[in-house]
C-alpha cells in the first residue's frame, strides 16, 4: 500500500535518533506524548504489566471491527513502540526498570499522582540513578493542589475546566467534543515540553522534572475567556455556531447541507457583502461596529445561506475571495482528493496488522519528517528485544523471569492483548 512519496519519507532521516523514551503511560493522554516523539524517530519503550496490560483501552472497539477488538485510539495512541511487561512492583521488576532509566533520556508516566514515589521510583529517587533524566509526569490536576489525588479522564477535564459549558447553544446543554481533545491535545503539550526539556538539557547537561496538568491545558486553550472575566466580571456564555470574538465566523446552515463562513479582514467583510448582494451591511466595515451589530450580521447572513446550497455558496467564495467550506463529514475527509494526495490521511501497510490507516504522522517536515514504522504491539511483544539486545540480559535470565512472573507477555483470554490469530510467530519482529 506504501506509494512512492510515502517511501520516499521512508528513505529520510529521524531528527530524534538516538533518544530513548520510556513510556509508562496508560489510556491514551500519556500514550499519545510518547508516539509523537516516537513519530520524529526516537526509540521508545512502552511498559505494560504483564497478562491483560493496559485493557482498559485496549479493549474498547466500536462494532468489534478492529483487529482483534483492539480499540482504535489505543491502536493510534502506541505506534513506533516496544512493548514490554514488566512488573515494576516485584523487585526484580524494580531493577529491570531501574536499569532502563539509567540508560533513558525520558521517562514519561501518567499513573495517579504519588503512585511513583509509594513503588520508589520517583523523580527523587530516579534522578539520582540518571541526573541526566527528563521525568515528564502527566497528570489529571498536576502533583500537588487541592484536586492532584483526583484521576482524569478526556470527558472529565472538559467538564471542569469549563470547556464543555461554553460550548453548544445558549438554550441547550453544554456539549463534550466528540474528539479527545483533553487526551490528544495535552498528550501534544506533553510531547513539546519534553523537547524543550530536551533542548535545555543540550545547552545545560541537567535534567528536568515536568509537572504537567491535563486541565491546565484546556484551561490554557480557552484562549480569551480569562482576561474577558477579569475585564467584564461576566461569565463566558455558550453562542452556538456564531464566534462573537471574530465577527463574522459561523457554521451556517444551506439548503442541502452546512457552510463554515468567515470574513474578518476588512477586504474579505466587503466581499462578503457584495456576494451577498447586500450592501446595508457594509456600513458595519469597521472591526468595533461589527462586534456591536453581530446579531443582525449572523441573521443577515444564516438568512442569505439557508436558500442557497452549499455548492452556490462555495462558488461565490472563490468568485468574491472569502473564505467558506463546506461542513464535512469523517468519510469526507477521507475520500478527499486534497487531503489524500497530501497524505493527511495516512494509508500504510502494518508489519503485524496488515493494512491500517492513521492520521498524518507529522510528515511536514521536509528533511526529518514524521513516520509510522508500526502500529501497536500485543502486550510484551518486545520483551527479548529489550532484556536481551538492550540491557543485555542472556536467553536463561529472561526465562527465569519469565517463570518468576516478573515479566510476562498476552494473555489470550483478552485477544485484544494478543497478536492475530494467524501470527507465524516471526513476522514483525523486526529490529
Amino acid at each position: 500500500m506504501f506509494d512512492p512519496k510515502q517511501m520516499l519519507i521512508f528513505s529520510k532521516p529521524d531528527a530524534l535518533k538516538g533518544i530513548r523514551v520510556i513510556s509508562f503511560t496508560r489510556i491514551i493522554y500519556g500514550p499519545w506524548a510518547t508516539t509523537l516523539l516516537g513519530m520524529m524517530g526516537a526509540e521508545v519503550i512502552h511498559i505494560e504489566m504483564p497478562g491483560s496490560g493496559d485493557l482498559l483501552i485496549r479493549g474498547v472497539s466500536p462494532g468489534g471491527s478492529f483487529p482483534r477488538g483492539l480499540s482504535p485510539g489505543m491502536m493510534c495512541a502506541n505506534s513506533n513502540k516496544y512493548h514490554i511487561a514488566v512488573d515494576v512492583r516485584h523487585p526484580q521488576g524494580k531493577k529491570i526498570f531501574r536499569e532502563l532509566v539509567a540508560i533513558s533520556d525520558v521517562l514519561v508516566e501518567n499513573f495517579k499522582a504519588g503512585t511513583f514515589d509509594e513503588w520508589g521510583i520517583g523523580y527523587r529517587q530516579l534522578s539520582q540513578i540518571n541526573p541526566c533524566l527528563i521525568y515528564a509526569s502527566l497528570q489529571g490536576f498536576g502533583n500537588w493542589g487541592s484536586l492532584s489525588d483526583r484521576p482524569s479522564y478526556d470527558a472529565y477535564a472538559q467538564g471542569v475546566t469549563g470547556l464543555a459549558e461554553i460550548t453548544g447553544f445558549p438554550d441547550a446543554i453544554p456539549l463534550k467534543s466528540q474528539a479527545w481533545i483533553g487526551d490528544f491535545l495535552s498528550g501534544t503539550m506533553a510531547a513539546y515540553l519534553i523537547l524543550v526539556a530536551l533542548y535545555y538539557r543540550q545547552k545545560s547537561g541537567k535534567g528536568q522534572f515536568i509537572d504537567l496538568s491535563q486541565a491546565e491545558v484546556l484551561i490554557r486553550a480557552m484562549d480569551w475567556t480569562w482576561l474577558y472575566i477579569y475585564l467584564t466580571g461576566k461569565n463566558r456564555e455558550r453562542t452556538g455556531n456564531r464566534d462573537y470574538a471574530v465577527v463574522p465566523s459561523l457554521v451556517a446552515k444551506a439548503k442541502d447541507g452546512f457552510v463554515a463562513i468567515s470574513a474578518f479582514e476588512k477586504r474579505e467583510y466587503r466581499a462578503l457583502c457584495k456576494a451577498m448582494g447586500n450592501d446595508e451591511l457594509l456600513k458595519f466595515e469597521d472591526y468595533e461596529e461589527r462586534f456591536k451589530n453581530a446579531d443582525l450580521i449572523y441573521q443577515s447572513i444564516e438568512e442569505w445561506a439557508k436558500d442557497r446550497s452549499v455548492d452556490e455558496i462555495l462558488k461565490l467564495s472563490k468568485e468574491y475571495d472569502f473564505a467558506a467550506s463546506k461542513v464535512m463529514n469523517s468519510k469526507d475527509i477521507y475520500e478527499d482528493l486534497h487531503y489524500n494526495s497530501r497524505k493527511a490521511v495516512w494509508k500504510f501497510m502494518d508489519p503485524l496488522w496488515d493494512d491500517l490507516t492513521y492520521p498524518n504522522p507529522l510528515s511536514n517536515l521536509e528533511k526529518t519528517p514524521g513516520k509510522v514504522k508500526w502500529s501497536i504491539r500485543p502486550v510484551g511483544f518486545d520483551n527479548e528485544h529489550v532484556l536481551g539486545r538492550i540491557l543485555g540480559y542472556s536467553k536463561s535470565e529472561i526465562e527465569e523471569l519469565y517463570n518468576e512472573g516478573v515479566i510476562g507477555k498476552w494473555d489470550e483470554n483478552y485477544p485484544a492483548t494478543a497478536p492475530p490469530a494467524d501470527w507465524d510467530g516471526k513476522k514483525s519482529l523486526f529490529y
